[in-house]
């Protein structure tokens, strides 16, 4: 508790897991490019004016941002990581390429600074009951000293050196995105046909088709209800990391390269901002049909609409 940590990136993630933090008694540093957000949290935390004002004196630094340059901009080109302190660590629990995470953690440890690649997997609500799913990479021995304030977000698991950690996250992405596009398939192909995708949806999840996704995402195509816990521009950007490492590593990922493609149209289309799960949008526009929704008056009263989930 008298550790001094700062929080750089107080979004749709960052905010939650913020407010765990408070709860649990920790001292807090805020940083936020749209400062709005951080203020937020004014009453409970020190709101720093920039980057390297928000670092100094930290001995823990967590980020949660949304690409890997993003990353690289606030903790290098700001001039922060010449801020940091000697024995600090910086936890990066953004979703970056593997070969950033490795560049960062070589240049944080000339400084004498520790480093690991933390993605989470979990969305809005893991972040908001504590249980995301952690995935870490770097020094086994700064990951056991971390491993309490893990807790504080969910689960952590130790995956290996640094690096791994973002690797770990980018199988989840394939795997989500994938599946994803599996269930929009299936439940538009049943309620196209004259089946109760409700019913469908029930029945499925008492079988091996039984998933998470199909479980939340599932009654999400359902009821239309597409405000983002994940957005479809986050899981293309994720998807477009894994078949960059794919190629590095020389692998062929047809399934990941077809849903990149799919997720590509569907923010051309104007709809980067809604859910991931709002991957059907694009498979009705393809087909040219409409998955009928069980529940259109809880949609609207989401605030969501059904013709243009983005407005």
């Amino acid at each position: 508790m008298s550790l001094n940590i700062t929080f750089l990136g107080v979004g749709l993630m960052g905010a939650p897991m913020v407010s765990r933090l408070l709860a649990d008694g920790y001292a807090l540093t805020l940083w936020n490019r749209t400062r709005a957000k951080a203020e937020a949290f004014a009453t409970d935390a020190r709101i720093a004016n920039d980057p390297v004002a928000a670092v100094t004196g930290a001995d823990i630094v967590i980020t949660m941002l949304e690409t890997g340059p993003v990353v690289e901009q606030v903790l290098f080109e700001s001039g922060a990581d010449s801020a940091l302190k000697a024995g600090a660590t910086v936890i990066d629990m953004s979703s970056i390429p593997p070969a950033m995470a490795r560049d960062f953690s070589s240049r944080l440890r000339s400084k004498s600074v520790c480093f690991l690649d933390a993605p989470v997997s979990g969305g809005t609500v893991g972040a908001e009951q504590g249980a995301l799913a952690i995935m870490v990479g770097g020094e086994r021995a700064t990951y056991d000293a971390m491993e309490p304030l893990f807790k504080v977000f969910g689960k952590s698991t130790y995956i290996g050196p640094q690096g791994a950690g973002q690797l770990a996250k980018l199988a989840n992405q394939a795997i989500v995105g994938i599946t994803i596009g599996a269930v929009s398939e299936a439940l538009l192909l049943a309620e196209q046909g004259g089946a109760d995708p409700v019913a469908v949806r029930e029945a499925l999840m008492g079988g091996f088709a039984a998933s998470r996704i199909l479980d939340l995402h599932g009654q999400r195509m359902i009821e239309r209800r597409f405000e983002p816990g994940a957005t479809a521009r986050v899981q293309l950007k994720d998807l477009r990391t894994i078949l960059d490492e794919a190629r590095a590593e020389g692998l062929s990922l047809p399934l990941s390269q077809r849903v990149y493609e799919s997720y590509l149209a569907l923010v051309n289309s104007g709809h980067e901002g809604v859910d991931h799960s709002g991957l059907l949008l694009q498979l009705e526009a393809l087909n040219g049909c409409k998955m009928a929704s069980s529940d259109a008056s809880h949609a609207e009263a989401q605030g969501v609409n059904l013709e243009n989930p983005d407005a």
